[in-house]
Parts: structure tokens; C-alpha cells; sequence
């Protein structure tokens, strides 16, 4: 059987607070959160602050990307740990396409009567 020691005596009802630092490139973003929850949840905090949609970000944690249903305690971060958010390639070319479109107008049709 395993068993898992507590860390201190105190509530165990309290969830301990942790803080992420997260680099999205050119800037820094220091995320409270509590140490149980999960990527998904973390980078819904970080729709707020990015204005990344939560299925455009990739986050890695110690060089692999990370579910959003992997637990942040479970995969070792701690507090003051860095992680990575990168924008998803994909949907990055999706959005520049479709800016180029706005920008550019459409393509022109001829339409014969």
C-alpha cells in the first residue's frame, strides 16, 4: 500500500497556493494556482491574461507538452516553476490567413449573366 506523507499538520481542507511563472516568449506572467489543479485550468487563467483561447495554447513543463487533464503537482511543479506556453502552430496559420484575407479582400469572381 502506498502512502503519501503530508508536508505539515495544518487544515486539510486548505489547498495550497502555488506560483507559476509562465513565459510566453517575449513576456513574463506570474500565475497564482492552486498546486492540484490541472494545465486546462491553468491556461484558462491564462486566457485572461494572454487572450489566447484556451485550445490555441500549448503549455510544456520540463521540455514535453502537457494535457490539460495532467495535474500540476503530479507532474512536478512547484512553486516559482517556469513553464512555456507556446501558440498552437496551427491555429497561429489559421488566424493569419484569415487576417490576410481581411486585409487583402477576397478573391475576385467573374460572374458571367
Amino acid at each position: 500500500m502506498l502512502v503519501q506523507k503530508r508536508k505539515d499538520g495544518g487544515d486539510h481542507g486548505e489547498k495550497e497556493v502555488i506560483q507559476v511563472r509562465v513565459s510566453t516568449g517575449s513576456k513574463w506572467h506570474d500565475i497564482s494556482i492552486g498546486a492540484t489543479s490541472t494545465f486546462g485550468e491553468l491556461k484558462m487563467l491564462l486566457s485572461l491574461v494572454t487572450g489566447l483561447e484556451p485550445r490555441e495554447q500549448r503549455l510544456l513543463f520540463k521540455g514535453k507538452e502537457r494535457e490539460d487533464s495532467d495535474h500540476l503537482h503530479m507532474v512536478g511543479v512547484k512553486n516559482t516553476d517556469k513553464v512555456l506556453l507556446l501558440e498552437d502552430p496551427a491555429i497561429k496559420e489559421r488566424k493569419l490567413r484569415a487576417l490576410r484575407n481581411q486585409v487583402l479582400g477576397t478573391p475576385c469572381h467573374t460572374i458571367k449573366v
